[in-house]
């Protein structure tokens, strides 16, 4: 499966990377490289939890551009 991944850096300098399509997958880390690994980490578990539980994989999400 592949998902769309967001990465953006925080106020303190880390990189916080979330996957918007599964709700409550958010991981971060030191480097880009190491929050897109701990990213992928973050959505494996969170699809075997929500699996678990019963509850959709996923949720429809879409990506717009607004003009300002």
């Amino acid at each position: 499966m592949k998902f769309t991944v967001t990465i953006d850096r925080d106020e303190s300098g880390a990189w916080v990377a979330e996957c918007p399509s599964v709700p409550g997958c958010v991981s971060q880390g030191a480097t880009k490289r190491e929050a897109l690994k701990n990213v992928r980490e973050a959505i494996e578990l969170c699809l075997e939890v929500r699996a678990e539980r019963g509850l959709p994989l996923t949720i429809e999400t879409q990506q717009v551009e607004v003009a300002i």
